[in-house]
């Protein structure tokens, strides 16, 4: 169960997102959405690595509401020595529903990406694709205690690299098949979806390119006094996830006609390209 837990001091979590906040230059819409004053739980989509734009994302958030955000996270980064220390250190926690039932409990607002460690570990084309299956737990957890969604929107993090080699590739190499004959593909690695892609920024290196992030929040769905069925909570499961698409579009929309980015940053960025990572339409 999650212990007591004090968030970090804003000002260093400032300073020490700071060059990252330069190379990205962040946008936030839709901030006034978020200041309902009560608890919340935010639902968004999960982008390329993850790690790019989440901490900026839950800074601003705490900076601009004084809400600092805790996390639901995938199982596989608390197998993780130092990553999981650090995931707990900033406040993370297994997303279980004894977890997210405790948080609740306490009032804290919570974050959660429903497409998990599986949206991180995208393959090629699946840009900005919610890749849910049929997972409906937080939708059964707000109705459970009331809580407002909140439904967002990240772009920008799955352009700042290029996937070389991914899952697809690596299940029809001879070593993945040799693993799925033996049954260890599904064992460790989930029939390939932990399987971490080989992605390239900047030229060929590691160093993603300096894409502009934006989010957008919209706003907040009511939960309270509502009836806790099967349906329910799959319809409320259904409009968070139209939501989330639908400010999806609307930032790729809005992307396209920003004509604030530097000079510097549009030469080292592609934002509407067609290429290996291909945004795929939702509609």
């Amino acid at each position: 169960m999650p212990s007591a837990f004090t968030p970090p001091d804003l000002a260093t979590l400032q300073r020490t997102l700071a060059l990252q906040r330069w190379w990205f230059d962040p946008e936030f819409l839709g901030m006034d959405n978020l200041r309902t004053g009560r608890p919340a739980l935010l639902v968004g989509n999960h982008t390329l690595m993850g790690f790019l734009d989440a901490p900026l994302m839950l800074t601003e958030v705490y900076a601009q509401t004084g809400r600092y955000l805790r996390g639901l996270g995938d199982h596989i980064h608390f197998r993780l020595p130092g990553w999981r220390d650090l995931l707990i250190r900033y406040g993370a926690v297994p997303g279980t529903h004894e977890h997210c039932h405790r948080l609740m409990q306490q009032g804290e607002s919570v974050l959660v990406f429903p497409g998990g460690g599986r949206e991180v570990m995208k393959n090629r084309g699946e840009n900005y694709q919610l890749i849910w299956k049929n997972r409906t737990g937080f939708a059964r957890m707000a109705l459970e205690h009331g809580y407002d969604i909140i439904p967002f929107a990240a772009i920008g993090a799955d352009d700042a690299f290029d996937i070389r080699y991914d899952s697809q590739d690596f299940q029809q190499s001879r070593l993945g098949q040799w693993l799925i004959r033996n049954g260890w593909m599904d064992r460790y690695l989930r029939g390939g979806e932990a399987f971490m892609p080989w992605v390239t920024g900047l030229g060929f290196s590691p160093l993603p390119r300096p894409q502009r992030l934006y989010f957008s929040f919209a706003p907040a769905l009511t939960t309270a006094n509502q009836q806790i069925t099967d349906a329910s909570v799959w319809q409320l499961r259904e409009q968070v996830k139209a939501t989330i698409e639908h400010e999806i579009q609307a930032l790729l929309s809005y992307r396209q006609r920003d004509r604030s980015l530097s000079p510097w940053r549009r030469a080292l960025t592609r934002p509407s390209r067609t290429g290996r990572n291909a945004h795929t339409d939702l509609k």
